[in-house]
């Protein structure tokens, strides 16, 4: 398989390419920053020398950047079987006094971003009849939570992204997927004093979507919903 991966120089992002290189499979990755996008891609090619890994800095929140991605990967001339938007911003707070121009970065990184990678890619997968897209949401997109603000109301936007683009493509053979984990342990808890332990792992996210995606044409998983043992914090 050939995937495709936003938001995939650390954390969830960095975690799926682990998994699929694992498996085989030749990456597409990007990332907002170079440095970091350039270590995670040396680190798959060192650990995966089988595996073809291309990887190119692009912002995707802004709609230029989401599209150039995409025609990117078209470039190539090697269909892309899966899609995993995962590129997201989290910034905390409340509506009541949230700053000004918050709600539009939260959209933009975590909806628009998944909207126009998608719909760059999605006339190759049209013409195929087949391919799975899988949009990282999460548990704040299911409930409303305290100081969740403007990113759970993205969260929320594009778990009914997600809703609306399965019933469009469920005729044309293509699968999607939306993934709504709790709390992981990424580098955004690094120095937060939580014992890691509490919650997930990356590497748990990762396996679960991995799964979804091998399975047969005539299976899919609509919705990935995980949370730690011990529940939310």
């Amino acid at each position: 398989m050939n995937v495709a991966i936003t938001g995939a120089s650390r954390g969830l992002g960095k975690a799926f390419a682990q998994a699929f290189a694992a498996g085989g499979h030749s990456l597409f990755l990007c990332a907002r920053t170079a440095g970091d996008l350039d270590e995670t891609a040396a680190s798959l090619k060192r650990d995966f020398p089988e595996v073809t890994v291309r990887a190119r800095p692009f912002d995707v929140s802004a709609r230029e950047g989401a599209q150039a991605f995409g025609a990117w990967v078209l470039s190539h001339e090697e269909p892309v079987d899966v899609l995993i938007n995962n590129a997201g911003r989290f910034i905390p707070g409340s509506i009541r006094d949230e700053a000004a121009g918050v709600l539009e970065a939260m959209i933009e990184t975590n909806l628009y971003s998944a909207y126009h990678v998608t719909k760059t890619l999605l006339k190759s997968m049209l013409e195929r009849g087949k391919g799975h897209i899988f949009n990282i949401c999460s548990i704040a997109g299911l409930q409303a939570y305290p100081n969740g603000g403007a990113y759970s109301i993205s969260k929320f936007a594009l778990l009914g992204f997600s809703k609306n683009l399965r019933e469009e493509l469920k005729p044309h053979g293509i699968k999607v997927t939306a993934v709504c984990p709790g709390a992981v342990y990424t580098d955004s808890w690094a120095g937060s004093g939580i014992d890691p332990t509490r919650i997930m792992e990356a590497s748990d996210v990762a396996r679960m979507v991995y799964a979804a995606a091998g399975l047969s044409g005539q299976a899919t998983v609509e919705d990935i919903i995980m949370r730690p043992q011990l529940g939310d914090l």
